[in-house]
């Protein structure tokens, strides 16, 4: 038998048997969660399956969250939003409310995942998880449904094909100029069912925020998991969170003879910021060929670049300045913690005067039905990870995707601009010195 993948290997540590791609197996799952637009129907899943005495297997491992619609915009969402509370409080998970923010992170900053969990999702950037070692993924309100009574649930062991990064990123070039150059490469569903491992020197020497952003991007290519081996960098930043240090298991690292379905290799010196044009993530290309592009409003936020980290670079950016006279800009923190670093830190500060719009934690207007939605012509340059048609708005709005620097850059002349042409510091874990994380 060959060696295993980390998806492979900790498949088989969830299920009890030496697998390899392609097999079937039914795995025991450590974490579970779901959200106010997923959540009412995974409910109704697991009290059918339940009958007259239902109970949740694994409370203290079950969250969710209102995150989507929140606040509310409309009876319908805030129906969907007592449905939450309600079946929280029956059966004692862990919910979190309008302004505690997006379920991945939440779930990051409350502990509840760990390297070499088992993490399901009724979201599909459940794939997040893996940037700290988790084979997290996304599923469907009825599968989770029936989890949320068994605790196990069947999977097929994923092919993984190998992203490999050597050397140092330039400056400029961040985790979401890696992951836009992935998916430009191997296409919209060149990962289908497929895991996505990240390594290679510029991958380890990433910061865990960062990884996260590889992972949570993964199913943009069709990705069934994201994972980056977990190190002294993930112990840190979730002994940070948490106050406790997880354990690093060993079948969260490949074997140095894994079978790969295929390896793409990069020198991280090589790669330019990049931007995906409208209107689909894999039409990333580098930011000078789309320099100059008009655009009417920028949005900062969601699960992908929403974090402390990601907003700081933009506010460094456009620090003591004002927005160009005609464009917008929302922003919205991916949690409540990272709207208090911003408080505690003078960013909320600098973005509301230079003229920007700061809401409260949430999927703001990724979601494409609050906070900031696109009208008819409507151009956006985003940190988000989707940019489908009507995926913010008007299905005659157009969405590019980048990141938080060429945002920041951009934010500033009113077109797309190389984040290369303003000054930039790579985020320092020191301005957060004294700041209640």
């Amino acid at each position: 038998m060959t060696g295993q993948t980390i998806s492979e290997k900790l498949l088989s540590e969830k299920s009890g048997q030496n697998v390899q791609a392609g097999d079937y197996v039914e795995a025991a799952v450590d974490v579970m969660m779901t959200h106010d637009v997923t959540g009412p129907l995974a409910f109704e899943v697991f009290e059918s399956v339940t009958g007259d005495d239902p109970e949740l297997v694994a409370p203290d491992n079950t969250a969710i969250t209102i995150d989507h619609h929140a606040p509310a915009d409309g009876v319908k969402a805030a129906n969907n939003h007592n449905i939450v509370r309600e079946f929280a409080d029956k059966y004692g998970a862990h919910q979190y409310d309008v302004g505690d923010g997006i379920c991945h992170q939440v779930l990051v900053e409350e502990g509840f995942v760990s390297p070499g969990d088992l993490v399901i999702g009724a979201d599909s950037h459940s794939t997040t998880f893996g940037g700290v070692g988790c084979f997290g993924t996304g599923v469907g309100s009825t599968d989770l449904g029936t989890t949320l009574a068994t605790g196990k649930l069947w999977f097929r062991v994923p092919e993984t094909l190998r992203f490999e990064v050597e050397g140092d990123l330039p400056d400029g070039v961040y985790a979401k100029d890696l992951i836009l150059k992935f998916i430009g490469d191997v296409g919209f569903a060149g990962c289908t069912y497929k895991a996505a491992e990240y390594g290679g020197s510029a991958v380890e020497s990433l910061p865990v925020h960062e990884r996260l952003v590889l992972s949570n991007m993964a199913i943009e290519m069709g990705g069934k998991a994201g994972l980056v081996a977990p190190d002294e960098q993930t112990v840190e930043f979730l002994a940070a969170q948490t106050g406790t240090r997880p354990t690093v298991p060993a079948y969260t690292h490949p074997d140095d003879d894994a079978d790969y379905e295929a390896v793409y290799r990069y020198r991280a010196d090589t790669i330019s910021p990049q931007v995906a044009i409208p209107s689909n993530p894999e039409n990333a290309v580098p930011v000078q060929e789309v320099v100059g592009t008009d655009i009417d409003q920028l949005f900062v936020g969601t699960c992908t670049n929403g974090r402390y980290e990601d907003i700081r670079i933009v506010a460094d950016i456009i620090e003591a300045e004002q927005l160009a006279p005609n464009v917008r800009m929302v922003v919205v923190p991916a949690s409540r913690s990272v709207y208090k670093q911003m408080m505690e830190t003078g960013v909320l500060q600098t973005f509301v005067d230079a003229g920007a719009i700061v809401q409260s934690a949430g999927c703001g207007p990724c979601f494409g039905t609050h906070q900031g939605v696109l009208g008819d012509g409507d151009v956006c340059l985003a940190t988000a990870n989707r940019n489908f048609p009507g995926r913010e708005g008007s299905m005659n709005s157009e969405v590019y995707l980048a990141s938080p620097a060429t945002v920041g850059a951009s934010a500033l002349y009113g077109e797309i601009t190389d984040p290369r042409e303003v000054a930039l510091n790579r985020y320092d874990d020191s301005v957060l010195e004294g700041v209640g994380v």
